[in-house]
């Protein structure tokens, strides 16, 4: 096996991003660049994305931004190995731009194209800056996923449990939006928690007592947003912030507990480990509960740095790294995605949302 060196593309939803990554041979990571262009202030208005902005967006920056990576890693066209685009699952609009742009260069410069599921980008997103073997139990928390998964490797997911209704991170969003906090919400309100009291208000648990390890954040999400209607004072809404954040952090927790449970029995005398993914990662309380509830179960804690928690290319970089290690590969027609589990059986057998209603992206 020798090194890879991947050129990467992420335009799943409001950043455009490029990287360059190189794995060496032993299995080390190393991230040559790193670029993202951010496009809040262009949705900032609306209070949330707008697909049609967006995709216009990373069709003018696209060339800038690889172009940018490049330059920053010292590299070539010429010194790739492999060109990896995220084809989904995400806004097939922007999804569409960065596979196009990936298949254009690995048309140009004859290089492997690697179609890469966003999802799995975000599953090694923590062995971006530390040696995490495979397997492990896998939290995966954004603003359109919410997923617990084992994870043996490349390519290799099984579902444990998943959202019925909303993400963890689009209930930070909406209930942010509630209070009048600017876009992005879920930063915002993790400022605005800070020094609140969170057993000031009563919200509901949800999925309290119910077997396995599905998510529901719904009925907080509405129940919040009324409470927000209520508060009159900066205290008061300090107070529902931090509660807001207690709650969801609770939650995760408790639903990752009842998932170690399951794991641990199907690895008895066998290191446990495991990660939390994706941008609602990013958030401190939610770190806190979730390395308290893994160190109670005696499971090793390991979270992307703050940098690689939300939408990145280095992550999409490593993912095409890894799978182009084992030869797999992908055609030029590879189609863009809007829809795209990991775990596409389990997805099929026992789907979380019904054909014609809105759910997590996955």
């Amino acid at each position: 096996m020798t090194d890879l060196t991947l050129l990467g593309l992420e335009t799943s939803c409001d950043e455009t991003a490029a990287s360059v990554v190189r794995r060496s041979a032993d299995g080390r990571v190393e991230v040559l660049s790193s670029v993202i262009a951010s496009q809040i202030a262009a949705h900032a208005p609306y209070g949330g994305v707008v697909p049609e902005i967006a995709a216009r967006a990373h069709v003018e920056s696209i060339d800038a931004i690889a172009a940018q990576a490049m330059a920053e890693a010292g590299v070539t066209y010429g010194d790739l190995s492999g060109v990896a685009a995220t084809a989904g699952p995400g806004l097939v609009g922007g999804v569409m731009v960065g596979l196009a742009f990936g298949k254009a260069v690995a048309l140009a410069r004859g290089l492997p194209l690697i179609a890469v599921n966003h999802l799995e980008g975000h599953a090694v997103s923590a062995r971006l800056a530390a040696d995490i073997p495979y397997p492990f139990l896998l939290l995966l928390v954004s603003g359109g996923h919410c997923q617990l998964l084992a994870v043996e490797g490349i390519g290799a997911c099984t579902r444990l449990g998943s959202t019925i209704d909303d993400a963890a991170g689009e209930a930070f969003d909406k209930i942010a939006k509630s209070l009048g906090l600017p876009y992005p919400g879920g930063p915002a309100l993790e400022k605005l928690a800070e020094g609140g009291d969170p057993t000031a208000f009563t919200l509901p648990r949800a999925l309290l007592g119910r077997q396995g390890c599905d998510f529901s954040f719904s009925g907080l999400k509405t129940a919040a947003a009324r409470l927000a209607e209520t508060v009159t004072s900066e205290v008061e809404r300090r107070n529902l912030a931090a509660c807001v954040q207690t709650a969801i952090a609770r939650q995760l927790s408790d639903r990752t507990e009842r998932a170690m449970a399951a794991y641990a029995l199907t690895r008895q005398g066998r290191d446990l480990r495991f990660v939390v993914a994706g941008g609602v990662a990013a958030n401190g309380a939610v770190r806190a509960k979730l390395q308290e509830t893994a160190r109670a179960r005696g499971f090793s804690f390991d979270a992307p740095p703050l940098a690689y928690c939300t939408d990145n290319a280095a992550m999409i970089a490593l993912a095409g790294a890894e799978r182009l290690a084992l030869g797999m590969t992908d055609p030029l027609d590879a189609p863009a995605r809007p829809r795209w589990p990991l775990d596409a059986a389990a997805a099929l057998s026992n789907p979380t949302h019904s054909y014609g209603r809105k759910g997590a992206k996955a």
